[in-house]
């Protein structure tokens, strides 16, 4: 696998927001909400409100959960060729 060039600009909201909602519909995270400071609530499981909850600073922290779990879904998965 070839390693990708580093990003030229810093992510968005709105990209952050897009790859929140996508982890939240294919159920790879209970639950992603940014807040009016900017930051994000995230919640790896639906343990109710009394679950765990990770606070991520910004965009940059919300895409490169992203790169993480998609890094973690595709070493896990077998080879289909």
């Amino acid at each position: 696998m070839t390693p990708r060039p580093p990003r030229s600009s810093e992510p968005t909201t709105a990209e952050a927001s897009a790859w929140a909602d996508v982890l939240v519909r294919r159920r790879l995270l209970a639950a992603a909400v940014l807040t009016p400071t900017g930051q994000w609530l995230v919640q790896d499981r639906p343990d109710g409100p009394d679950g765990p909850v990770r606070v991520l600073l910004g965009p940059a922290d919300v895409v490169a959960l992203a790169a993480t779990i998609q890094h973690h879904t595709r070493t896990m998965r077998p080879e289909i060729r």
